[in-house]
């Protein structure tokens, strides 16, 4: 790289020149990742080696502060690192409450599709007759034990968080209808994870729960969360995420509280009828319907909260600045962003997968057609 970019210093160039030169005593292992043909000058050789160390010390200075995301790592270590995170967290009460919760849904859940599916014939039999849909047998007996139970899971969630989903709705209407703008800084508070107030983006970069209380009067107050404590942390990469759309916050407040909504309904179907008086769709129906809601206000918030982590960065544990240091002595690259992947690369396979897409509409038509023709031919 030329010594006359303002990118590089001089520190800079001993960190490239060290990089190069452990690089090189390491160079089967770069060869496995990079083949170079065996006709190839040992310069050539020299200068892929300079030119990847260039590319790897222009992703780590590629913000101001030096940030950078966490490696990717293999399959297996993340594997690993996971079931030690679960373990770590089902040793909490929570964690070990949660546990037993999902995996009593996932079993009365995975029961029930069996039961639908006629998975066990045998418990079609009704005083020697076979009928499965008969309102005596056990299958239908089971599938209305196993829908109760089920009914009863969910009430945990859709009733046990109805406080703060009706806490939410009201701050949102105190928003709406009366232009409360404190109500809409406290619900910034409640989701700090993944919205962000209009000019919150112009904060101090340094600014964060600890310090907010020092720093009274250097910030706009409106952009900034109540209470106060429950500001976002100060972003790792120095780069805060620009303002959420409102819309955002409409939509996943009201899919919850439709959740809750829903469960009633199901919970009064469930509980005022008994299997031979309530109507056979009533079930099926309302537990799509809230399982619906709650996933699609619950994939909401994941997609913003990862918009907001690839802006303002994740912190890096002691476990990523080693990898991201190793790697770099043997010269393995690490992409500047929440994927580690090259957005270039991810652009044109995109390009590609839309090129596809096009094709084939635009080649149905055409095979239409020539059926068509053959068709008249005949």
């Amino acid at each position: 790289m030329p010594s006359e970019s303002p990118r590089i210093s001089k520190e800079g160039d001993a960190d490239r020149m060290t990089t190069i030169s452990t690089a090189t005593e390491h160079n089967e292992s770069l060869n496995q990742r990079v083949p170079i043909p065996a006709t190839q000058a040992q310069e050539g050789v020299g200068a892929a080696l300079t030119s990847n160390a260039a590319a790897l010390d222009v992703q780590i200075h590629e913000y101001a502060n030096g940030y950078h995301f966490p490696p990717k790592y293999p399959v297996k270590e993340q594997i690993r690192m996971g079931l030690v995170s679960f373990w770590n967290f089902y040793n909490t009460g929570f964690g070990f409450f949660l546990t037993i919760y999902s995996l009593n849904v996932i079993a009365w859940g995975g029961m029930l599709f069996l039961l639908l599916c006629n998975a066990a014939p045998e418990m079609c039999y009704v005083n020697g007759t076979y009928d499965c849909n008969h309102i005596d047998s056990p299958r239908r007996i089971w599938i209305e034990t196993d829908s109760q139970i089920l009914n009863a899971l969910f009430c945990v969630t859709g009733f046990g968080l109805a406080p703060w989903r009706f806490r939410d709705w009201y701050f949102l209407l105190q928003y709406r209808l009366q232009h409360n703008h404190d109500a809409l800084r406290k619900l910034a508070g409640v989701h700090r994870g993944w919205f962000r107030l209009a000019g919150s983006d112009q904060l101090p970069v340094n600014l964060g729960p600890k310090n907010i209380e020092e720093a009274v009067g250097s910030y706009n107050v409106d952009a900034v969360p109540l209470p106060l404590e429950t500001v976002s942390d100060a972003p790792p990469t120095g780069i805060r995420a620009p303002p959420t759309k409102l819309w955002k916050l409409d939509f996943i407040v009201y899919f919850n509280v439709a959740n809750t909504f829903l469960q009633c309904v199901l919970s009064g179907f469930m509980w005022a009828l008994n299997r031979y008086d309530r109507p056979s769709w009533s079930t099926g129906l309302f537990v799509c319907l809230a399982c619906i809601a709650s996933a699609i206000a619950g994939i909401m918030m994941g997609i913003e909260s990862k918009h907001v982590k690839a802006i303002e960065g994740v912190p890096l544990n002691k476990g990523d600045l080693e990898r991201l240091a190793r790697d770099k002595e043997l010269g393995i690259p690490h992409y500047n962003n929440i994927k580690d992947k090259d957005p270039e690369a991810e652009k044109e396979k995109q390009k590609k997968k839309k090129e596809r897409k096009l094709f084939r509409k635009s080649e149905k038509p055409s095979l239409g057609t020539d059926n068509e023709r053959q068709a008249f031919c005949d």
